[in-house]
């Protein structure tokens, strides 16, 4: 028997609709109906491709003792964090103010008049075991807690709510007064210390660091790190990692290892957007490594192949889970993926073979419980013999050859992929939801990418995932965030925002003899301004006025996670928008919002490289305004805060003109010229 879960979209809570607990989606009836109850809400909240969330499920969510104490005691409310990343992270802040870490599933408890949670923690097992005690005990505990200690739980939540609505407002103290040059500086040490060379722990891209550390080793020469070594590494452990898939393309989201090696198997849309326009920024810095060259056009043909719907969006994820054949009561972590020694005897010439074990991490007893996950050992171009290796492969995992297979249909729950009659082996899930911020990731990727590799496919593949949020995402005169199946919902986040108009302005700059991108960012960024601005405090709320009346606290978000942060990626795309409409009411806009954040980015630059990135925006913005093949033959190149205007009446013998804010450098004769103005322009702070 299913519960009301079922009759959801997300696929992630669907996962769900047959446990035994009686799970509410959230909504105003599950709040107030706790409310009447006076039961304590537990709240839930994770993803579809989410190993642990899928663990617990199959686990303690599938319990009948657990679900029977559960529904007589609880109001329990499952909640897919990629539809809500608001709720999200007001809980996960309070996750991690209890326990000091942060993960999912986030499982809390809240009180059902003020919804301020009292308890948390992330995956709980059934009986005792890691050093956490059993779930039905935990809930029994808490239970008891609720109802017996009403004073010391008044307390307690009281000291969250505090600790929540001080970290909202961002309180500064005295900090404003350290200068621009200074803080940037600081944020760019800090940043390339993160993303240096570690011995131990879990190894994540945190691409928002590697974009900071490449951008501003230009001005960093007397600093102790190398910035361009430390960036390109981070490209070199991407492209050569197991995080990649060598076979077919793609990154996974993490490996569980400081050498790259093995990862958690999940491919997410939002690394791999990232991830191309990184690499693609590698190249363009002079960093012409050819396996950045080959990592970006794999992942451009696994989108194509598997993550793009026919009318033209980005689907979400998938799993990190397989089957490893229909009778399989629960998928295996990375099955998908890996291979034994005997597979690659088997499949492989002796050559071939020979030459993967020097060239790959290949094994007799290999790297992943008893099996193989591929990882390059040296930089440069794969032989033919060994291409025609992966090849052999490709053709195993999914039953035809990389040339003959141009689509690869998805498998769209754990049924599905168990009843096909799939050619190779069984695919994991994939979530085929379209979100705005993780599709605008992409297409930013693509247009980069498309420019720097001088790929025309790359930017056709982003145009058309551009054009279908533009036609489909707007509802009623409001942006909306997600897309299932061709129907729009969820009113978009500041993150949708602020990423969608960053592609929009990357896509204007691709392609220059199309003015609708700009107008349509202009547009779109005088809404996000209307409905997100914080006119009292300055930067950008994550939801509206009008959609956060079920939040215990409206955040402004400005550090950075798997993905860059909203307000990061705003700030800079105000100063951009500045640049290309001599409109200074997007810097006066820019300028608020810096000093904002001024006081966090001075007491934890760990926490914020957008907001870094954003400040070389608006320290250091230059302006090429020149002819359209002349800013053809500049976009290749590394130019990280500028942007290009083409215009047709320049001075007599010049090439173009560069310009600084208010003011335009004397018109260069020559292209030579032209380019050191520039890099003298990017350098002024």
């Amino acid at each position: 028997m299913t519960n009301r879960l079922a009759d959801t979209k997300s696929l992630y809570l669907r996962k769900h609709t047959e446990n035994p607990i009686d799970w509410w989606p959230w909504c105003d009836e599950a709040l107030e109906t706790a409310r009447a109850q006076n039961k304590p809400i537990f709240l839930s909240i994770g993803y579809s491709s989410c190993h642990w969330c899928t663990v617990m499920e199959g686990e303690a969510f599938s319990d009948l003792a657990i679900a029977q104490y559960m529904n007589a005691n609880f109001l329990p409310i499952k909640v897919d964090r990629e539809e809500r990343p608001d709720l999200d992270s007001i809980y996960m802040q309070s996750l991690q103010m209890m326990t000091g870490q942060g993960g999912w599933p986030l499982n809390a408890f809240l009180s059902p008049d003020d919804l301020v949670p009292f308890y948390a923690g992330t995956y709980f097992p059934v009986d005792p075991r890691y050093g956490r005690p059993g779930f039905l005990q935990v809930l029994q505990a808490l239970r008891n807690y609720y109802d017996t200690e009403k004073e010391e739980l008044r307390q307690r939540k009281a000291l969250i709510l505090e600790a929540l609505l001080t970290s909202a407002v961002l309180q500064n103290d005295g900090s404003q007064e350290v200068a621009d040059q200074e803080l940037l500086q600081r944020g760019w040490e800090v940043c390339t210390g993160i993303i240096s060379p570690k011995q131990v722990g879990n190894s994540f891209p945190m691409i928002p660091y590697g974009e900071l550390v490449l951008r501003g080793s230009r001005f960093n020469d007397q600093s102790r790190y190398d910035g361009l070594q430390v960036s390109t590494q981070r490209g070199l452990d991407l492209a050569l990692g197991g995080i990649y898939d060598h076979v077919a393309g793609g990154f996974h989201r993490y490996t569980v290892d400081p050498t790259w090696t093995v990862p958690h198997f999940e491919k997410m849309l939002y690394d791999n957007g990232q991830i191309v326009e990184y690499l693609a920024d590698l190249w363009s810095a002079g960093i012409e490594e050819p396996a950045f060259k080959r990592a970006v056009a794999g992942t451009v043909k696994w989108l194509q192949r598997e993550m793009t719907a026919l009318s033209g969006y980005f689907y979400a994820a998938q799993d990190a889970d397989s089957f490893t054949n229909p009778i399989d009561t629960e998928p295996e972590e990375g099955a998908f993926y890996v291979w034994s020694y005997q597979e690659l005897q088997q499949l492989l010439t002796t050559e071939e073979l020979t030459e993967l074990e020097q060239q790959f991490t290949v094994s007799v007893n290999g790297n992943f419980e008893g099996k193989n996950v591929l990882q390059r050992l040296h930089p440069g171009e794969l032989s033919e013999t060994l291409e025609v290796a992966l090849s052999k492969l490709f053709t195993v995992r999914y039953g035809a050859t990389p040339d003959a297979l141009a689509t690869f249909p998805p498998a769209r729950d754990n049924q599905e992929a168990k009843i096909t009659n799939w050619p190779g082996r069984i695919p994991a899930v994939t979530d085929t939801k379209m979100i705005v911020a993780w599709n605008s990731l992409m297409i930013s990727g693509l247009a980069r990418a498309g420019e720097v590799f001088q790929e025309p496919s790359y930017l056709e593949l982003a145009i058309k995932a551009a054009k279908f949020i533009l036609d489909h995402q707007f509802v009623d005169g409001h942006f909306h965030r997600l897309n299932y199946e061709g129907e729009a919902t969820v009113l978009a986040q500041s993150e949708d925002y602020a990423l969608f108009i960053k592609a929009l302005l990357d896509l204007q700059q691709a392609d220059l003899e199309n003015a609708d991108w700009l107008e349509k960012a202009i547009a779109l960024q005088d809404e996000f301004n209307d409905f997100l601005w914080s006119v009292e405090l300055g930067g950008y709320f994550n939801t509206s006025s009008d959609n956060s009346q079920d939040l215990i606290i409206r955040e402004r978000s400005f550090a950075d996670n798997a993905t860059p942060s909203a307000n990061g990626v705003a700030i800079a795309n105000l100063v951009r928008l500045s640049l290309l409409t001599d409109n200074l009411h997007y810097l006066d806009l820019a300028e608020s919002g810096l000093k904002a954040f001024k006081g966090v980015m001075n007491e934890s630059p760990q926490g914020c490289a957008s907001l870094f990135t954003a400040l070389d925006w608006y320290r250091n913005c230059t302006l090429i305004r020149s002819t359209t093949e002349q800013i053809k033959s500049l976009m290749p190149k590394y130019l990280p805060t500028t942007a290009f205007s083409v215009v047709s009446d320049l001075p007599d013998g010049s090439v173009g003109l560069v310009c600084q804010g208010l003011k335009c450098l004397p018109a260069p004769g020559s292209l030579e010229e032209l380019l050191l103005q520039v890099q003298r322009s990017q350098n002024r702070g």
